[in-house]
């Protein structure tokens, strides 16, 4: 699906691992691996438990050989070479000038409903959260929200006052252009002139 996506960016990892350390059971014409892998290889993968899950997958090793493995028998005492996967792992480049992003918060489910706007400007290559930061610094009373660190990175868990509940099953959708982004606040990076909205919604 979705051009080599299985799930989503942050299920691949361990998706790929499922599929190679099964793939005598399935004909390869089910699942293009080659297309999966160009999907990983283009992404830049920022958080420690997302890179712990995909390298496997790209060294074509499973968490299954993890205790098998002789990490000795691998070790190049060679500084100066560099590793192919050294390009997910790299940092963005320093970051440029300043872009604008348009946010918008929106809760049409529950208590009084709202729908706020703004336009921020942030350096490029700055994160979600960064905009989000942004707005709230501009306008406290209406676009500041509050984050719980996960593994996975920062997670909202409230805008505006309204926090989203396991027992409602509530939580805050981040959407570009109606689609649900695939990366969360703290990674995904915003490009000049788009429109991030965050909606209230039910699961």
């Amino acid at each position: 699906e979705k051009n080599g996506t299985i799930g989503n960016i942050y299920s691949m990892g361990l998706a790929l691992q499922a599929l190679e350390a099964t793939r005598k059971f399935y004909d390869p014409r089910e699942w293009d691996c080659a297309q999966a892998f160009s999907v990983v290889c283009a992404h830049d993968y920022q958080q420690p438990t997302a890179i712990a899950q995909v390298l496997p997958a790209l060294v074509g090793r499973s968490y299954l050989e993890a205790a098998g493995l002789d990490c000795s028998a691998t070790k190049d005492p060679s500084p100066s070479r560099q590793s192919p996967l050294s390009p997910l792992l790299g940092r963005r480049g320093l970051l440029g000038d300043r872009i604008q992003v348009h946010y918008s918060i929106i809760n049409r489910l529950q208590g009084k409903h709202f729908n706020y706007s703004t336009s921020v400007k942030v350096p490029r290559g700055s994160t979600l959260l960064k905009v989000m930061e942004a707005a709230a610094e501009e306008n406290a009373l209406i676009f500041s929200f509050t984050t719980e660190q996960t593994s996975w990175g920062p997670y909202v868990t409230s805008i505006h006052g309204l926090a989203g509940s396991t027992d409602d099953r509530t939580y805050w959708q981040f959407l570009s252009a109606g689609n649900a982004l695939e990366e969360g606040v703290g990674t995904y990076v915003p490009q000049d002139g788009e429109h991030i909205q965050a909606v209230f919604s039910t699961y």
